[in-house]
């Protein structure tokens, strides 16, 4: 869903996170004070915070960098630019995933659309649980991919995009990011976002992936009320110390992810295993995995080349798992 042409205008006029008085907004956009409050109530139902104070006027309580495609398309790579099909940028959405989901279902033949948005309202991540997605704060993108090879040979393609991730981190010089198997990007042991690989087609080929990425940025207390384990943001991570453009991180995101997705075929997983065991933050960890109503302890002991878990029981067997068969957490 996209806002309309005056909800949008007031919004960028407030994105600054200075106060702006009504009647300042009202004459900029040529409107009556009255409607522009009511604009503002249309904008805290979306669950913007905007303080408002008699002398001074509307602000919002942060400031937010709303997604810009022509400023994300200046810092894509030539080689991205090419391959892109198709950026959606929306204000609000139920799922970017989703969004992409029907589109393959529509079109089997359509690849390299990327879906942006500014807040989902039913986002969700690994089986099923509600991605907490506030307004203009994080990033929310999709992608759709199309391979020629059946689902089978997609094997690791999550833990590949997590290395991915971590790549486009790095440029943006967020460091000491880790991976816990099989789709999170954690950092110091809290959740920092995580991946939703969803594919669909024929099992020899040719099938669509929808690769869907979380990833936060800022992320209030209130916001964050339903979460139930640790997290962080990247405004936390980096401490201040550096100033992080969204859009500038989602080019770098979106850059690296295209990067995978075109050689992952080619190359299969066995290309991003060394790199994403250096970023393991669960190695030897002692943890109780859940399979269906089966609980198992344990110690983690890595990935194997096909990208599977590697548990070590209390009698000292290693037994491998695969993502769609397990989740797990710390004991």
């Amino acid at each position: 869903m996209q806002f309309s042409e005056n909800k949008k205008k007031l919004l960028h006029l407030l994105a600054d996170g200075f106060f702006h008085s009504g009647t300042e907004l009202a004459e900029q956009l040529k409107l009556s004070r009255s409607a522009i409050w009511k604009i503002i109530n249309a904008l805290e139902e979306s669950g913007l915070e905007i303080i408002a104070v008699t002398g001074k006027g509307y602000c919002l309580k942060s400031a937010i960098e709303l997604l810009d495609e022509e400023l994300i398309k200046q810092h894509l790579s030539a080689g991205s630019r090419k391959l892109i099909t198709q950026i959606d940028c929306h204000d609000q959405i139920d799922s970017t995933n989703k969004y992409l989901n029907e589109i393959a279902h529509q079109n089997p033949a359509e690849s390299a659309i990327f879906c942006l948005a500014e807040q989902q309202t039913a986002g969700k991540g690994r089986r099923g649980r509600q991605w907490v997605s506030p307004f203009g704060s994080n990033c929310y993108l999709s992608l759709l991919w199309r391979f020629e090879e059946g689902p089978a040979s997609l094997s690791g393609l999550s833990l590949a995009i997590g290395v991915a991730v971590i790549r486009a981190l790095k440029k943006q010089n967020i460091q000491g990011v880790g991976l816990k198997w099989p789709n999170d990007i954690f950092w110091q042991q809290k959740k920092l976002g995580g991946i939703l690989l969803e594919v669909s087609g024929e099992s020899n080929g040719p099938c669509s992936a929808v690769i869907g990425l979380g990833l936060n940025l800022y992320l209030s207390d209130d916001a964050a009320v339903t979460i139930d384990q640790d997290w962080t943001d990247i405004n936390k991570v980096a401490d201040g110390s550096i100033t992080i453009s969204r859009n500038k991180l989602l080019a770098s995101l979106m850059d690296e992810i295209l990067q995978v997705c075109q050689d992952y075929t080619s190359k299969t997983f066995t290309a991003y295993s060394k790199e994403w065991r250096s970023y393991d933050c669960m190695q030897n960890q002692q943890v109780d995995v859940f399979l269906g109503k089966q609980t198992i302890s344990g110690t983690i002991k890595g990935i194997n080349d096909d990208g599977l878990l590697l548990l070590q029981n209390d009698a000292g067997e290693i037994k491998h798992y695969a993502s769609g068969e397990v989740s797990f957490r710390r004991a």
